[in-house]
């Protein structure tokens, strides 16, 4: 297939889209807050640092204004005086500890129930049913859920709850200072020769135009760090991909002698990061000479900007220390965009990738209407229909050589295939994970249907756990569970039901598939789909299936998709899956990983 727009084609396209959508980005994660569950508990802690921040920011006024006394009395010699200011300092100093770590526990909290409210909504989204399913083929942007969900996650929330905090510190701060800024120098005048030059506020202004150059200076120079964090976060992600593949198939590599091309992939993985990175050092360094600059100057710059009103006479020393003080509060509060603009930069990369996601997954019904659907609806109960079934794939079509299907609560019937005919493709339609397609699904109305593909899902916890699933292990007693591990020749593990350990790792492929149908043995539904279930079961495991089929699952309709007729010993019926020449290959949109929206992929 080949692609009207790709999503790589050009480096700009993850910038232009944080810029175009921040604010929709912004509501959408605002409105999943508001709709979770830990919305009341995030206003009590948003009211209480919004107290916090206004308390301290009174306590940094004082302070600032401690300084005319204390070094008045410095200057004069008073030790009386010195003696009284430091009291009145240590009482500032000690009320202000107290607000810090005040502050510091509500930072910590809002961050911790931000994410807990953050990953309730993207579990939500991505775990209804079908879902992460339909998302998982659906482009790049499907692809590592679990880091966009964990670490993004976390980093987003981290990086929120610290720079919210720090910008409201920051505006308050603000205003607070600069009315001490505008008293100390709304009387300023600067007498050029002849000339006497009123400026009210003067060092208000100064400030103002210090702290401007040094954000416009430092939006210039680093603007590019957002679409080099948001490359960087994607190329981390796919190096965490291949180590965790790598990992998980370790023993089908190692049989095949297959480590060396494992480790030229990760190094490739590896070279991308590198890459990545090497490019946000460039633009790190670049921007910290503007703001490594302005900070060694910062030093010096709140006496130079008060010393003209010092050497009039309009301030003592006290004085001026208390405006160089404030005039430190004012550039720094204005400064908080420079001081903060790489943070920023990663925040907003962040909040790219996981705004952009969560669109995608709630998106995924937008691409599913792009093709035409298989219609999936319930019937009579003691029924299953397929009618005029025609599955689209990605290359091309399949469908059953039978155009229609009618099985009876208790029938068997085989569906054949030959490889690579489309007979996974099939059995997802089956269970409406694949939709496209056309013709007619009509399942039970209120009957169990079970799923089982060649290789079933073992979750973590214990075997009681692992054969319930998807139920509670609860909801079956011991003597249920141990029948169904007899029943499939697995009576050896009958004593480990409540033993909880990576049973992917501790059980056999034909364990695995034993368990599979002990799972079947325990749910006993109405209804049972096979993916070449029995196809690799050992040939003496096949008397005690046939026998089970006879008694425990006799009432069970039984629908096998499988390579051959020799892979079922149960069928009454055979069926015949063929390709459909009449068919189109599958033609829709994926979901683009720099803006979540959909992008047209069509037929080469």
């Amino acid at each position: 297939m080949s692609d009207t727009t790709s999503p790589d084609s050009n480096p700009s396209d993850a910038a232009d889209a944080a810029s175009a959508s921040l604010p929709r980005q912004m509501a959408a994660m605002t409105r999943a807050l508001l709709q979770s569950p830990t919305r009341h508990v995030l206003g009590l802690l948003t009211a209480g640092i919004i107290i916090v921040v206004v308390v301290t920011a009174y306590g940094q006024v004082r302070l600032n204004r401690w300084n005319r006394p204390f070094y008045d009395a410095l200057s004069h010699r008073e030790f009386h005086g010195f003696l009284v200011q430091l009291g009145v300092f240590g009482v500032i100093a000690g009320s202000l500890l107290i607000l810090n770590v005040a502050q510091e526990w509500l930072n910590q909290m809002l961050t911790l129930k931000l994410r807990e409210g953050l990953m309730d909504d993207l579990l939500r989204i991505w775990l209804t049913p079908r879902r992460a399913f339909q998302l998982a083929h659906a482009g790049p942007i499907g692809v590592n859920p679990d880091q966009r969900m964990h670490e993004d996650a976390l980093h987003l929330t981290q990086l929120s709850a610290t720079l919210s905090i720090g910008l409201l510190q920051a505006t308050v701060l603000l205003a607070a200072f600069v009315n001490v800024l505008w008293g100390i120098s709304q009387g300023f005048a600067l007498r050029l020769g002849h000339v006497t030059l009123s400026i009210p506020g003067y060092m208000v202004w100064a400030a103002v135009v210090y702290a401007g150059s040094a954000s416009l200076l430092s939006y210039r120079v680093g603007r590019g760090l957002i679409t080099r964090n948001a490359q960087r976060y994607a190329r981390e992600a796919d190096l965490r991909f291949s180590l965790v593949r790598v990992n998980e198939h370790i023993d089908s590599i190692a049989l095949a002698a297959g480590e060396a091309q494992e480790d030229r992939r990760i190094r490739v993985n590896l070279a991308a990061v590198l890459a990545a990175m090497r490019r946000l050092v460039a633009g790190l360094t670049n921007l910290t000479w503007v703001t490594a600059g302005y900070g060694w100057f910062t030093i010096v710059a709140p006496i130079i900007a008060a010393a003209p009103l010092y050497f009039t006479g309009s301030l003592s020393f006290g004085g001026l220390m208390m405006a160089a003080g404030a005039f430190s509060q004012v550039q720094s509060s204005l400064r908080w965009f420079v001081d903060n603009f790489s943070t920023i930069a990663d925040w907003r990369a962040t909040l790219l990738r996981v705004a952009v996601f969560r669109r995608a997954a709630l998106d995924t019904a937008q691409i599913n209407r792009s093709e035409s659907r298989i219609e999936a609806v319930e019937g009579p109960p003691g029924k299953l229909i397929l009618d005029h079934l025609h599955v689209t794939c990605p290359d091309g079509g399949v469908k059953l050589a039978e155009s229609t299907l009618e099985l009876k609560a208790g029938d068997r019937a085989l569906i054949v295939g030959t490889p690579g005919s489309g007979k996974t493709v099939l059995f997802r339609a089956l269970a409406g994970l694949w939709p496209w397609g056309s013709g007619r699904i009509v399942r039970p109305k209120g009957e169990s249907i079970l799923y089982l593909p060649n290789r079933s899902y073992l979750p973590p916890g214990t075997l009681r756990d692992v054969l319930a699933y998807p139920a509670s292990g609860e909801q079956f007693d011991d003597a249920k569970c141990t029948r169904a591990l007899e029943r499939v020749g697995l009576t050896h593990l009958s004593g480990s039901l409540q033993e909880a350990r990576d049973w992917n790792s501790a059980l056999g492929d034909d364990e695995q598939r034993s368990l599979a149908l002990a799972r079947a043995v325990l749910h006993q539904p109405r209804w049972l789909i096979l993916d070449e279930a029995l196809h690799s079961i050992e040939r003496a495991m096949l008397p005690r299936i046939v026998d089970i089929f006879t008694k425990e699952l006799q009432q069970t309709g039984l629908l096998h998709i499988a390579g051959s007729e020799a892979d079922d010993p149960l069928k009454s019926r055979v069926l015949h899956l063929v390709a459909d020449p009449a068919a189109r290959r599958l033609q829709r949109p994926r979901l683009d990983e720099a803006s979540g929206r959909p992008v047209m992929r069509l037929s080469a």
